[in-house]
């Protein structure tokens, strides 16, 4: 997994500031919300959120058909990351 430094948030961020961290989401299509210097949770964009879930639920339908699906949702997230990046 590839962490952007400048997606990453702290939790007290998250909490004083929401609207410029979700901005922020918006921006790199994740950002990585840290705890006491930890990873604790990942604010995704809309986006690639849908992308996200076209892969989980392709892989819930995991036929031939549903294997295809999966392989093209993971290309189309591959170039909403590139995009980002």
């Amino acid at each position: 997994m590839k962490i952007i430094k400048a997606a990453i948030v702290s939790n007290s961020d998250i909490i004083k500031n929401y609207k410029t961290q979700r901005e922020l989401a918006e921006t790199h299509g994740k950002i990585y919300i840290f705890k006491n210097n930890q990873p604790d949770a990942v604010l995704f964009s809309i986006n690639a959120f849908e992308s996200v879930s076209e892969i989980l639920e392709a892989i819930e339908n995991s036929d031939d058909e549903g294997a295809s699906r999966s392989l093209e949702a993971m290309m189309k997230l591959k170039k909403i990351e590139h995009t980002v990046d």
